[in-house]
Formats: C-alpha cells, sequence, structure tokens
C-alpha cells in the first residue's frame, strides 16, 4: 500500500493512494503525523509491537497496517505538511535502497504540490482559483453526501466596484480586492474555503456547516468589509452583498448549489446591496435576512 498524506489540524487526507479505500482518518490515529515531526524517514517495522500504534484502528481493522515507512513532504519554506508513505500489511524492515526511493518520490511530489499551488491560486488576492475551487467543491459534496454532512456556500460580490476602478484606477481596485480577500479570510475556519471568481465576485465554502450558521457567518463577513479600511485610500469604504445556499437533499453537484447561491447574491444587489441573501431550497426563492 502507498499513499500521498496532507495533515492539517483534525485530519489526515489521502491525496492519492493505492491499496486503501478510504479518503481520509483522524489525526490521532494516523501514523503520518508521527512521520511530519521529524524531517527524517519515520520507520514502524512491526505496528503490533509499537505502543503507539498497536491499538490504532487502521492496525487492528483495515487496511490492517503492519509496517509504515513515511518521508516528510517539506514545503521550500521547511514545513511539514504531510508524507509519502509506504505500507504492507506484514511487518518488514524497508531497506536503505527502498527509503532513497521513497525520498526521491517525496522530493517530484513537493514539486508537483508546488507547482499546482502557484496554478490553483489567484495571485492578487491569495484566494483559490476558481478551477481549483471548483475541484475542492466537488469534492467536498461527494464527502457531504457519503457522510451526511451540511455543507453552505456564500457567493460574495464587491458593490460598486467598476466604479473604483474608474474614478479611482486599478490601483485602487487591486486595494480593494486583496483587502477584501483578507478581511473575509479573517472570519473563516480553517477548513473554509475561499475562492475567487474573476472580477470582484468571492465564493466561500463552508463544509459541515448548516444554513442558520452559514447565514451568520455572511453577516459578520458583511459587516467586517463595511468596517474595513484600506491603506493609501483613507477615504475608500465598501460594502458587498452576499448569496448563501445550504446544500439540499436533492443535489448532487456543486454547480446547482453555486447556482442557487448565485441568484441569491443577484437578487441582494437588486434589492439595494449591501445585504444578505439566503436561497430557500425547498422553493427556489430567497429570503432578505439583512438590510443595510
Amino acid at each position: 500500500m502507498c499513499a500521498v498524506t496532507l495533515v492539517d489540524r483534525d485530519r489526515q487526507w489521502f491525496k492519492a493512494q493505492r491499496g486503501i479505500n478510504v479518503c481520509e482518518t483522524a489525526r490521532d490515529i494516523s501514523f503520518c503525523t508521527h512521520a511530519i515531526r521529524s524531517t527524517e524517514p519515520f520507520l514502524v517495522p512491526n505496528a503490533l509491537l509499537d505502543g503507539r500504534f498497536a491499538n490504532s484502528p487502521l492496525v487492528t481493522g483495515a487496511p490492517h497496517i503492519r509496517s509504515y515507512a513515511g518521508i516528510p513532504l517539506m514545503t521550500p519554506d521547511g514545513y511539514n505538511i504531510g508524507s509519502l508513505c509506504a505500507m504492507d500489511d506484514k511487518p518488514r524492515a524497508f531497506s536503505a535502497a527502498e527509503i532513497s526511493i521513497l525520498q526521491n518520490f517525496a522530493k517530484l511530489v513537493v514539486d508537483e504540490l508546488e507547482l499546482r499551488q502557484v496554478l490553483s491560486t489567484d495571485q492578487l488576492t491569495g484566494a483559490m482559483a476558481r478551477a481549483a475551487w471548483f475541484d475542492v467543491a466537488a469534492n467536498e459534496v461527494i464527502r457531504a453526501r457519503r457522510y451526511d454532512r451540511a455543507l453552505c456556500l456564500l457567493v460574495l460580490d464587491i458593490d460598486h466596484f467598476k466604479s473604483v476602478n474608474d474614478q479611482l484606477g486599478h490601483t485602487a481596485g487591486d486595494a480593494v480586492l486583496r483587502q477584501v480577500a483578507q478581511v473575509v479570510l479573517g472570519q473563516l475556519r480553517q477548513s473554509d474555503v475561499l475562492g475567487r471568481f474573476g472580477g470582484e465576485e468571492f465564493v466561500v465554502l463552508l463544509p459541515g456547516t448548516v444554513l442558520a450558521d452559514a447565514t451568520l457567518l455572511a453577516e459578520r463577513v458583511r459587516k467586517a468589509v463595511k468596517q474595513a479600511s484600506y491603506p493609501g485610500h483613507d477615504a475608500l469604504r465598501c460594502t458587498i452583498s452576499i448569496g448563501v445556499a445550504e446544500l439540499s437533499p436533492s443535489e448532487e453537484r456543486i454547480g446547482t448549489l453555486f447556482e442557487r447561491a448565485d441568484r441569491a447574491v443577484l437578487q441582494a444587489k437588486t434589492n439595494g446591496r449591501d445585504r444578505v441573501e439566503v436561497s430557500m431550497a425547498d422553493t427556489g426563492q430567497t429570503k432578505l435576512q439583512v438590510a443595510a
């Protein structure tokens, strides 16, 4: 068995795997949590004889790991974000040659991740680029369906953004985009995903979030943006309109969820801007949440 894993605060994600039939596990039972604590290969010849893992569900149950070799995936700035690991359902000692091969592959993985990071990030705002965001969102819809989890989406549109560019220039417009992105990020959890759809429109994916909580978050974001200042443009103030939608039992694709949230933000702009509109899945209508 082999895998490329990324480790966040609570979970281990299998970004690529062979011989393993899960896409994530809790971090506290993962071998890779131990692997990323060092710059050296992490080796477990026999998990049944290792007190750290003998009672792990990954050992006592599927995939019945008995031996493990993990190479930390270190970014150029020195952070271990996951591991490239090889596992067996039998005890074994990994040879120096095998470890060397794994280390070489780990370098390739890091190079590929760095390239994808450049391609998947909007360079102006730091938000995720549109195509990459849709890929993440599509996987979250699958995960929400599989584990019966809530999932919500916000679509945010900066009000009167064209007038900022026309009256103050594109430098001011860029400052607005950067600052709005940072303000929004400041209101989000680590698991939430901010994307930029081009122009003045942003999207936020909220895994594990019900509609009521997503709506409260949208209002906090709206207020934070309204109160934000813009370095070098002291007199400048901006507002945003927000559409909110929750994945309904009948929806299987991110596209339909996005369309409902997008209709809601258009309704917010039609109704006067600087407000939150909530898409009601059962009727297809929107409900005004907050008016400025």
